[in-house]
């Protein structure tokens, strides 16, 4: 990257977790980015604080009933205000984007994600559900569009930081380290009873809520496994889990000679953010150094796939292909969605998501549309099994 040449970027999903930490590495590389675009759901007041730090081009709230809000605020700084889901759509094929960051949660991001890609945006990936939809529907788009792909949650990261110089050489393995959440080493008598307030509170990192509910329930990285097999073109036997609790080991790779490459730092998504925007450069930061002193011991140890059920269910959904993936992760949300408003418990996270997997019509070749009525058709199911 030239030193005068600025990318600049649109951030879908700028008031969530991602999104906010995506604007400290900006702020902090004025010379580097600039905010084209922002959105949100319906956060319209941080939306508002952002848009007059940012001075983007344009913003999109994608709950209609905040337009009026976000309009009057910033409609004098001329800054355009959109509102809808096919604002969010249409906003992403702006010409003067250069990178789209999709930080939306879910689904949501997918058609957002495919309209980016149609418009030959580069990407980076913070919404590992559009890969686990749709994955080889995306990959082909991106190829044939000469769209590159940049991971951004902090696995993916790592094993691309890993293959990076690497990508003439065969990978044998992938090994993605995983922090085995709060409850790690806990018996289904105990998970029967936890609280989601006891589920909120990951021991390592600092995200929303749908995530750290999907990291306790080891959902998270059965997602990461979907999302990993597209991104780096592997078989789903090719990708190994590991529990490794101090989360500085980020993953690893395994070459077909046996050498191990692994990425390690302290627990912070500016990092692989910053380097997703900044590829193929890396740029200078002030995030906090790790201190091998402070870590003294690494430690790592098998997931215990049958008490936490999520992660061998998302292998059975990859194995299987089609339209699984996607049943799996629609289910999956509402499951969430019934945890997290005390209809369901903790373990029947996992009863909701194997009984849709059951029950949905199995498409091996799935077209868009196709993926489109799975989810539909799976949030259905799954609302009815859970009330």
């Amino acid at each position: 990257m030239m030193k005068d040449e600025k990318k600049n970027i649109a951030i879908l999903g700028s008031t969530g977790s991602i999104g906010t930490q995506t604007l400290e590495v900006i702020a902090a590389n004025p010379d580097h980015f600039e905010v084209e675009v922002l959105t949100a759901n319906s956060n319209a007041e941080l939306l508002i604080t952002q848009a007059k730090k940012f001075n983007p081009n344009a913003v999109v709230i994608t709950n209609e009933d905040k337009y009026a809000e976000v309009f009057e605020a910033l409609n004098p700084l001329d800054i355009k205000v959109y509102a809808g889901e096919k604002a969010l759509i249409s906003v992403v094929e702006m010409d003067t984007i250069d990178l789209v960051l999709t930080a939306l949660v879910g689904y949501a991001g997918l058609m957002p994600t495919i309209a980016a890609i149609k418009a030959g945006k580069h990407i980076a990936l913070a919404n590992k559900e559009t890969l686990v939809v749709a994955g080889e529907l995306i990959t082909k788009l991106a190829y044939d569009k000469g769209v590159n792909l940049y991971p951004v949650d902090s696995e993916h990261s790592a094993i691309f930081q890993c293959l990076t110089g690497e990508f003439h050489n065969p990978t044998e393995k992938i090994i993605l380290t995983a922090s085995g959440g709060p409850f790690r080493g806990k018996n289904t008598d105990f998970l029967k009873t936890v609280t989601k307030a006891q589920a909120l509170n990951h021991p390592n990192w600092d995200m929303g809520a749908k995530i750290t509910i999907d990291s306790a329930s080891l959902m998270n990285k059965g997602l990461e496994v979907i999302e990993a097999k597209w991104l780096f073109g592997v078989r789903y036997d090719q990708i190994e889990v590991v529990i490794h609790p101090q989360s500085i080991i980020h993953s690893m790779v395994q070459f077909t000679d046996g050498s191990i490459k692994a990425q390690l730092g302290l627990p912070d998504m500016r990092l692989p953010i910053q380097f997703a925007l900044s590829y193929p450069n890396r740029l200078d930061s002030d995030f906090q150094r790790f201190n091998f002193a402070d870590y003294p011991s690494l430690t790592f140890e098998q997931p215990d796939m049958e008490t936490f059920r999520n992660l061998k269910l998302a292998y059975e959904a990859m194995e299987k292909g089609g339209n699984q993936p996607c049943i799996l992760n629609a289910a999956n949300e509402i499951a969430v969605e019934g945890f997290l408003s005390d209809k369901i418990g903790f373990l029947e996270m996992s009863d909701v998501v194997e009984k849709c997997m059951g029950i949905l019509p199995h498409i091996s070749q799935p077209s868009i549309e196709d993926y489109v009525n799975t989810d539909k058709e799976t949030r259905i199911k799954a609302l009815e099994i859970i009330n």
